[in-house]
């Protein structure tokens, strides 16, 4: 799965511009999150179109990088969010951020992750009974 890692200026409507400009291009957001620095925040989304956004925000003038992440359905029942981080944890895999798209019709949350190891991180989860998404439906 890709993921859009957008540098925006720390003011009101930063968010709101970089969203605006996905909109109008009709590039549909399917999962957000905001992270922010002393000088600027860090957009990263989950669009259905990747290259397309990445191509009318950068037009627009913003700095727009494509990661790789880890989409994984965690079913909403106590201690699942654990068991997925005790796998990670008992194998020495760093996850450098997680967060969530829980608003799937008929289907189970997602969440969304960065590892410093993305392969054998979702060979792990696979194999312990987890499923790994590849594209947000």
């Amino acid at each position: 799965m890709k993921q859009l890692s957008i540098l925006v200026v720390n003011k009101a409507g930063s968010l709101r511009e970089a969203s605006t400009v996905l909109s109008d291009s009709g590039v549909n957001i399917r999962a957000v999150a905001a992270f922010d620095t002393p000088e600027f925040g860090i957009l990263r989304m989950v669009v259905d179109d990747c290259a397309k956004a990445k191509d009318v925000l950068t037009q627009k003038g913003f700095v727009v990088r494509l990661n790789d992440v880890i989409g994984i359905e965690l079913e909403d029942k106590k201690g699942n969010l654990t068991a997925m981080l005790d796998i990670l944890a008992d194998a020495n895999i760093s996850i450098d951020f997680i967060y969530s798209f829980v608003i799937r019709e008929n289907q189970a949350p997602v969440i969304v992750i960065h590892t410093d190891d993305l392969q054998v991180s979702a060979s792990m989860l696979k194999d312990h009974g987890f499923k790994v998404v590849d594209e947000l439906e």
